[in-house]
C-alpha cells in the first residue's frame, strides 16, 4: 500500500524542480491526499479535486461514473476540455460529453451547450439552437439561462419580441442573485420596459449587482446617488463607486471619478490621480472636454506623473516601485516535513485509480 501512495504522489509533485516550487507541490501533494483519503461528508471527491485546481485527479475520478451514464461526472469532464484543464483544450470532445449529459437530464450541461452554440466557440454558430436549449434550461430553472432566454426575448430575433416576457424572465434571475441580471432589472424597472416603473427596487438590485463587482451597476449607482436619487445628493458615496468602477478599467468611471478627483468634490482633490484616469478613459475612446481643460490647467510636473502612472496601469512606474529586499538566508524546512500517515490506507475507488494491487 505504501507503493500506492508514493503513486499518487509521484504523479502531483513533478521534478525536478527549486526548493521553493517543490514545497509548494508537496503541499498540494498533501492537500488532495487528505481530500481524497479523508473527504468530508457529502463531498464529492472529482468535484472537490476541481476546486482544488487538481484537474487531471478530477479527470480521473469522474471518467469512471461518466462511463457509468453519470450526468455531473459527464459535464464535468466537459468543463475540463471545454477549457482546457491540465489537459489540450478540444471543443469536440467537450460537445461530446455535454450532449451525454445533456441527455441525461443535467441541466448546467444544457446551459454550457447553449453557450457553445450562441458564440460558435469550436462549432458552426446556431443561435436558433441556443434558443432552445436557453429555453430548456430556463424551464428546469436554471437562472443564468433564465437570464440569456430574456435577453432573446428583448431581441426578439430568435425568440418572441416580448418585453413583458423578457421583463419576467430576467427579474427571476435576478431574484436568484445573478449581478448581470440584477442590473439589466434594474435598467427595466427604472425605464418601466415590460415592468411597472419601482425606483426603490430598482437601486436596492443596483446596489447589490455594484456590491457583487459588476462595473456598468456601479457607474449607474454612483451616478442615481450622486443625483440624489435616494433623496439627498450623495458626492462621497458616488466617488466611492466611481472608483470602483475606475479601478476595474470601465472608462466612464474613469472619467467621472477622474472628473471628481480633479473637482475635490465627495473626494480629496488629486489632480495626479485625476490626470491618469483621465488618460486611461481617452484610451478607451471616452472624453471630456471640461475634464481635459481642468487637467490642462493643473501644474505640468504633477500632470506627467499622472501621466506616466497611467502608461504603467495597473502596475507602478519603475520610479515608482518600492526598493528590493535583502533576501533572508532562512532556509525553507518544508521539505523535511513528513507525509502524513494517511496515504498509508488509500480507498478503493483510489487504489484502483491508481493502478491495482502492490
Amino acid at each position: 500500500m505504501r507503493a500506492k501512495a508514493a503513486l499518487l504522489v509521484a504523479l502531483l509533485v513533478l521534478g525536478p524542480l527549486p526548493a521553493v516550487a517543490q514545497s509548494e507541490q508537496m503541499d498540494e501533494a498533501i492537500d488532495i491526499s487528505r481530500m481524497l483519503l479523508n473527504p468530508p461528508e457529502g463531498v464529492d471527491l472529482a468535484y472537490g479535486a476541481f476546486q482544488r485546481g487538481y484537474y487531471l485527479t478530477a479527470l480521473r475520478l469522474a471518467e469512471r461514473r461518466a462511463g457509468q451514464g453519470d450526468a455531473v461526472a459527464q459535464t464535468l469532464i466537459a468543463e475540463i476540455y471545454a477549457n482546457g484543464l491540465g489537459v489540450a483544450q478540444d471543443i469536440p470532445r467537450a460537445i461530446s460529453w455535454y450532449n451525454q449529459a445533456d441527455q441525461n437530464g443535467d441541466v448546467q450541461a444544457t446551459f454550457q451547450l447553449a453557450l457553445i452554440y450562441q458564440s460558435g466557440t469550436g462549432v458552426t454558430q446556431n443561435r436558433q439552437r441556443a434558443a432552445r436549449l436557453f429555453q430548456k434550461a430556463a424551464e428546469a430553472g436554471h437562472a443564468a439561462a433564465k437570464y440569456n432566454m430574456g435577453l432573446l426575448h428583448v431581441e426578439g430575433e430568435f425568440a418572441e419580441p416580448n418585453l413583458v416576457r423578457a421583463a419576467q424572465l430576467i427579474g427571476e434571475a435576478a431574484e436568484a442573485g445573478l449581478p448581470e441580471a440584477q442590473y439589466d432589472f434594474a435598467v427595466m424597472l427604472l425605464e418601466g420596459a415590460g415592468v411597472a416603473p419601482d425606483t426603490e427596487r430598482a437601486l436596492e438590485l443596483l446596489a447589490l449587482s455594484a456590491s457583487e463587482g459588476l462595473a456598468d451597476a456601479q457607474v449607474e449607482y454612483a451616478t442615481l446617488l450622486y443625483m440624489g436619487a435616494l433623496g439627498e445628493r450623495d458626492a462621497t458615496a458616488a466617488a466611492g463607486w466611481y472608483a470602483r468602477a475606475a479601478e476595474q478599467g470601465n472608462p466612464v468611471g474613469q472619467a467621472r471619478y477622474a472628473m471628481m478627483l480633479a473637482a475635490g468634490e465627495g473626494v480629496p482633490a488629486d489632480i495626479e490621480t485625476a490626470a491618469m484616469y483621465r488618460d486611461l478613459a481617452r484610451r478607451q475612446g471616452l472624453s471630456d472636454s471640461n475634464l481635459d481643460n481642468v487637467i490642462r490647467g493643473a501644474d505640468p510636473d504633477v500632470r506627467a506623473r499622472g501621466e506616466e502612472r497611467a502608461r504603467y496601469w495597473p502596475g507602478v512606474p519603475p520610479s515608482q516601485e518600492p526598493a528590493p529586499t535583502a533576501p533572508t538566508s532562512e532556509e525553507d524546512d518544508t521539505l523535511d516535513q513528513p507525509l502524513p500517515d494517511m496515504l498509508d490506507t488509500l480507498p478503493p475507488e483510489i487504489s484502483e485509480m491508481m493502478g491495482g494491487e502492490d
